[in-house]
């Protein structure tokens, strides 16, 4: 049963929370009663229904420039290099995944030079020498990731990762001769990348760094994306989000059922990185689905499942597909919230095939161009561009929040780390039914680092999220007792 105090306190209380968040969050003021009024029975609670964060002005005119037109260049160019597999020759000019390499760095570098004065745009060309590694790479094999970076004004440590990989395969995965034209896993990715810094290279620049990257020998076993993650750990980089996309071409099913307007979020639950400790202190209070990973895919469907990109975020509960892999899952080994972005519905007979016609179905096989929906592809830019622009415009996500369990309580008092950058405005509290998959409710507590919510701890789930003067919200973190 919720706690209830003397209604004449109750109201002091939540009249004076809605004058402190009135004048420090940019949202409109709201009346004391629905700024936090404890309801007679549950699920009702302290603050107001959450409504999704709009894109604003600046962000519908980045999502409005996103060309299919442009996408389908760019992905019909990656499929005349015959093959782009991880053990191609890395020399020739026209065959090859050198080929490849050496365009998208050309174009990568084009494009950045584009950038208007004020916003610092850099393309690097970095990788390494991958030992042979059993039943996937022979010989020792150079792997080389084509990144481009803006840099972020504010936090520029702060950063924002997006990647589609650049090799493909066929049947065989020792098999780097025969023609793989890779269109849908993973040209529509990097694409998309492609696309994401034609637009953002000439905006000036955001709060937090953006990094837009074409990864290698992901078909092989992630080593492109690892190699890219650790050098990132190892640099101390503050990467509060990275995401992958791969195979986001087709919105067309193997039984030819269409769906135009989805994407699938894949979001790991329990992080690799945590100890056996803490494991076990996620475990007790209920937090298996509120891991950073899951926060961040929350937070994307927040911002992205909208009339602007036409697309509804689909968050998928797991790490990845069944036997399948992504180059989100080194960041999250390295311990960055990470996601993967997946077509609604896969048709395996376009993926990892060779090109051939089947002789007794006339089924054709192989991951050609004429299965990429150009429209769709552009649509899912859109979602990432969405994602990618909200996070880095938006205060970092809340640090060190915790929850305080040393008392007998039906309140709960939550404690964060103060950010201090001036373009925070202060905070909010989000909490929802511990059944529910998305946040529910949003009580404003300003521009504080700890509230007291007149809400049982025992009932909901909370988070914390950062409110930036500029209007753009964080993603939450979830708090552990403390």
């Amino acid at each position: 049963m919720l706690h209830r105090l003397p209604r004449l306190l109750l109201s002091l209380l939540c009249a004076a929370t809605a004058a402190r968040a009135a004048h420090l969050l940019s949202p409109e003021p709201r009346s004391a009663a629905a700024e936090c009024l404890l309801g007679e029975a549950w699920p009702q609670g302290p603050g107001s229904a959450l409504a999704q964060q709009a894109p604003d002005a600046e962000l519908s005119a980045i999502l409005a420039q996103i060309d299919p037109q442009r996408i389908n260049a760019t992905i019909t160019k990656l499929t005349t290099f015959g093959t782009r597999h991880t053990l191609s020759s890395q020399t020739d000019p026209v065959r090859g995944i050198g080929a490849a390499r050496t365009w998208i760095a050309q174009e990568m570098r084009a494009l950045a030079a584009a950038a208007p004065p004020g916003t610092k745009v850099s393309v690097q060309e970095a990788g390494y020498t991958q030992a042979p590694a059993a039943g996937v790479i022979p010989n020792a094999t150079f792997i080389s990731n084509v990144v481009t970076t803006i840099r972020g004004t504010d936090e520029p440590n702060r950063a924002y990762v997006i990647t589609g990989h650049y090799d493909s395969r066929v049947t065989d995965i020792l098999d780097f001769t025969a023609d793989a034209p890779g269109a849908d896993d993973d040209a529509s990715g990097v694409a998309v990348v492609m696309e994401l810094i034609r637009i953002l290279s000439t905006r000036p620049p955001p709060r937090a760094t953006i990094m837009l990257g074409a990864v290698a020998g992901e078909e092989q076993g992630l080593f492109g994306s690892n190699f890219l993650a650790q050098t990132l750990l190892n640099q101390s980089v503050d990467v509060q989000g990275m995401f992958t996309n791969d195979i986001v071409g087709s919105s067309k099913a193997d039984n030819g059922f269409i769906d135009a307007n989805s994407i699938r979020l894949f979001a790991q639950g329990i992080p690799p990185t945590d100890s056996a400790s803490t494991l076990s202190r996620r475990e007790s209070i209920g937090g298996e689905n509120d891991s950073p990973a899951r926060q961040l895919a929350r937070f994307v469907d927040d911002v992205a499942s909208n009339s602007a990109t036409n697309m509804s975020v689909r968050v998928i509960y797991r790490a990845d597909r069944f036997l399948r892999g992504g180059d989100h899952e080194p960041f999250l080994d390295a311990g960055f919230p990470a996601a993967r972005f997946t077509e609604p519905n896969e048709n395996f007979a376009h993926q990892h095939q060779n090109t051939r016609i089947d002789a007794a179905t006339g089924l054709q096989f192989g991951d050609l161009i004429e299965f990429v929906d150009m429209d769709f592809t552009a649509r899912v830019a859109r979602v990432n561009g969405a994602a990618i622009w909200s996070l880095a415009q938006a205060p970092g996500t809340p640090k060190s929040v915790t929850i305080d369990t040393s008392v007998l309580t039906n309140n709960s008092t939550l404690s964060w780390e103060l950010d201090t950058s001036p373009a925070v405005a202060g905070y909010e509290i989000l909490w929802r039914p511990t059944d529910a998959p998305q946040w529910t409710n949003v009580v404003p507590v300003g521009l504080v680092d700890k509230a007291t919510v007149l809400l049982s701890k025992d009932n909901a789930i909370f988070g914390v999220r950062a409110v930036g003067k500029n209007g753009f919200r964080s993603p939450a973190t979830f708090p552990f007792p403390g």
